[in-house]
């Protein structure tokens, strides 16, 4: 499948380029980039991939499928030119700025008859993984919460303007992870921590909770502007607790320049110190990491076009995470539980 890729910022570099790489099924065979310093990257970082100066340009030589990974601000038309050129699309997150703009997409992609799916990769975190095999395996028993904690010491990356914060960036991915984890959410109770440092006033940190439908509570938080990066899940269950202190294992890897076609056997491992502990009557037990990797989205986005396969993470699903996300920042103005 020819795929390209429209936009080479942190996201293309790091979180596309290299997975669309090491899927199976898949030949990145272009990139749309403007300026001159990110033509220069994609050259150096990709020999022999060619470059557009747009997505028309990119559409007119022809391919099968196009990762739109601009701002948010530019998604909206990006994605529905390459629907209605009758192309698959792989929308980074958050794919629409609410759950309205979702269903819009969504709707375009049905009627052009092509595959829309949402890039939310950290459902191939190794932590989450390892987790969902605890929760799955019943060794917590009865499952009654579970608490998602990522902070960073990163302001540089605060995403501003009306599409901006924290909560539609780092949010989308956690609240998406328990809607993976623990299934369909009944009602949502939000707090947001908010800044004008940056110009525009946004929501610099998050606190959501979530109650699922299953009866499962689950809650998020994160920070950007607290000098403090922690990674942690906390699962507690009639039969007893999991805890994890992990690390962005992959984003880490592809920050220090490794790929995963390096060494695919080995990629997306949580080292041992940062091994999970499982605490019941019996004892406790370090649970191995299992092994995550992003380039398996684009596997089975590639057989899922052809028709071999269960989409990744269709629009639908997408859009279910912005109902939550909108429900958040609801409840976080009026101080009230949001029943969805």
């Amino acid at each position: 499948m020819r795929v390209g890729l429209v936009g080479y910022g942190t996201g293309g570099k790091h979180f596309h380029a290299p997975f669309i790489q090491a899927a199976d099924g898949l030949e990145l065979v272009g990139v749309v980039a403007r300026s001159e310093e990110k033509r220069l990257e994609v050259r150096a970082d990709l020999p022999g991939v060619p470059i557009y100066p747009s997505l028309s340009a990119l559409l007119a030589v022809g391919v099968d499928a196009v990762t739109i990974t601009t701002p948010p601000t530019t998604r909206r038309g990006l994605v529905l030119e390459a629907i209605a050129a009758g192309v698959h699309v792989v929308a980074d997150k958050p794919f629409a700025p609410d759950a309205a703009g979702g269903r819009e997409l969504a709707a375009a992609a049905e009627r052009a008859g092509v595959v829309l799916n949402v890039y939310h990769n950290r459902r191939r975190d190794a932590d989450l993984v390892t987790l969902a095999s605890v929760v799955s395996g019943g060794r917590l028993g009865e499952l009654w919460r579970v608490h998602s904690l990522m902070d960073l010491d990163d302001p540089r990356t605060m995403e501003t303007g009306p599409t901006g914060g924290l909560l539609r960036d780092v949010g989308s991915h956690l609240l998406d992870q328990m809607l993976w984890l623990l299934g369909p959410v009944a009602s949502v109770y939000a707090t947001l921590d908010y800044t004008d440092r940056f110009g525009d006033r946004i929501d610099c940190g998050f606190v959501v909770t979530l109650t699922h439908e299953s009866g499962v509570v689950s809650t998020v938080s994160s920070s950007k502007l607290n000098h403090t990066a922690t990674r942690e899940f906390r699962a507690y269950g009639s039969d007893g607790s999991y805890v994890a202190s992990g690390t962005d294992v992959q984003a880490q890897a592809l920050f220090a320049g490794r790929r995963p076609l390096d060494d695919p056997a080995a990629w997306g491992f949580d080292e041992p110190e940062f091994w999970g502990t499982l605490s019941t009557d019996a004892g406790s037990e370090v649970i191995p990491s299992r092994q995550g990797n992003y380039a398996d989205f684009y596997t089975e986005f590639a057989r899922a076009v052809r028709g071999e396969g269960p989409q990744p993470v269709p629009a639908s699903e997408g859009v279910r995470t912005l109902e939550v996300l909108d429900a958040a920042f609801e409840s976080a103005r009026t101080n009230a539980v949001v029943t969805l």
